[in-house]
């Protein structure tokens, strides 16, 4: 297909999620070839990014998630060799990896989150547990697919869950516990998709239940009423446009058992596994996979 040229899957990379970014990667090169565009796997971690320019690649899909792919490094380089690329822009995927300043980010537009405190090695972990409350979350800030959380449960544990979290990030946060559903809401372009309740059959929405589990029950439609429906994609598109997104994206949220809403994070790269959510919502809407990375591919920009 002439209007996008020679066009590179972005998959693989060095991060701790590689094993989920191939399984992407590879659903989307597919998704494209047989819509016949000139599409190729390209893995950073194999070779240069100096051989796109040297292979003749016009256009990059970027299917990396985490550091070096998902956290504006990858952008910025691409940006510098004038290639467009799919998603957020550098500032954007930066600030939407990094948990916390996300969540500063929301709080000081005034957007609703749960309760969160920084924790470093000189926290006092105990007036943190009574603060927060237990159960409460802990995670590295900028990793993603639930690696290094733990969910702390009885008082003493914070601790232990802080070394946890630190053997993947220096940047740890303990999250207040908002326990009535966990949902997500795709933004492609200007607009939301439908709402999607992720109900995981493990104690929370942990790496495997993400990826690998057939358990894990998603609701979409979600169980929301069409105020509510409504309320959480208007945020779901204001919280991404608070932290600079464009293109594409997925923000997740909690719901307390009143219904409200919180902002979760947001993902600048999302899943498009067969297990992944973005894709989900789009079959919700009557689009298929091979439309929606098209319509992916074609947002591609340089900054």
């Amino acid at each position: 297909m002439k209007q996008y040229g020679k066009v590179a899957v972005m998959m693989g990379g060095r991060s701790s999620e590689r094993e989920v970014s191939l399984m992407s990667g590879q659903g989307v090169l597919g998704a494209l070839q047989s819509r016949g565009v000139d599409a190729h796997a390209f893995d950073p971690s194999e070779k240069p990014l100096a051989a796109l320019q040297a292979e003749g690649f016009e256009r990059v899909f970027i299917a990396l998630h985490g550091p070096f792919g998902e956290d504006g490094t990858l952008q910025g380089a691409l940006e510098t060799m004038g290639i467009p690329y799919t998603g957020c822009g550098v500032m954007a995927s930066a600030i939407g990896m990094d948990k916390w300043r996300s969540k500063l980010l929301w709080q000081g537009a005034g957007l609703p989150i749960p309760g969160f405190v920084l924790l470093t090695a000189d926290s006092d972990f105990a007036a943190i547990e009574a603060e927060l409350g237990l159960p409460l979350f802990v995670k590295p800030a900028t990793e993603g697919s639930s690696i290094g959380v733990t969910k702390v449960k009885a008082p003493g544990e914070l601790a232990a869950a802080f070394a946890e979290a630190r053997r993947y990030d220096p940047l740890v946060i303990a999250e207040r516990y908002i326990g009535g559903g966990e949902y997500t809401c795709a933004v492609i372009g200007e607009r939301a998709l439908p709402t999607i309740k992720i109900e995981p059959a493990t104690e929370f929405y942990d790496y495997q239940a993400k990826y690998f589990r057939d358990d894990t029950v998603y609701r979409c439609p979600s169980d929301l009423s069409k105020e509510a429906e409504d309320e959480m994609r208007r945020l779901a598109l204001v919280g991404f446009n608070v932290l600079g997104g464009t293109g594409w994206g997925r923000v997740d949220f909690l719901v307390d058992d009143a219904g409200k809403p919180y902002l979760l994070e947001v993902n600048t790269a999302p899943g498009m596994t067969s297990h992944s959510l973005v894709p989900m919502a789009a079959r919700a809407e009557g689009m298929s996979y091979e439309d929606l990375c098209l319509a992916i591919l074609d947002m591609a920009h340089v900054g």
